[in-house]
């Protein structure tokens, strides 16, 4: 197998996935293009380790990780987006300049 297709495939899905958190304003699009940057973290994982012939799989045993902290950050990004978006009614990042609650005095 030749090691060079697949790291080519993910170097592009990285590259995607940067252009993705830095081109986009919804926060939605921004944790896809998380989730994509570390899909393909996970391809070299795996690509590597087969390729290197490791005995104990630790690059696929770090994939496990990479997949399991993956999906707590899905979990806890849209709480996150959700919450937010219950309170400013939107989810455009450029919308969210603060941390704290609106007053109601102030308005």
């Amino acid at each position: 197998m030749h090691v060079a297709y697949p790291v080519v495939l993910a170097a592009m899905l990285f590259s995607i996935g940067v252009y993705g958190v830095l081109a986009r304003r919804n926060a939605i699009l921004v944790l896809m293009s998380v989730e994509l940057m570390l899909n393909a973290v996970n391809l070299n994982l795996v690509v590597f380790d087969v390729w290197l012939a490791d005995r104990l799989g630790s690059g696929q045993v770090l994939t496990l990780f990479v997949i399991v902290i993956a999906a707590a950050e899905v979990g806890l990004g849209l709480a996150i987006v959700l919450q937010v978006f219950r309170n400013r009614a939107t989810i455009a990042i450029d919308a969210m300049t603060e941390l704290n609650e609106r007053d109601e005095e102030k308005l």
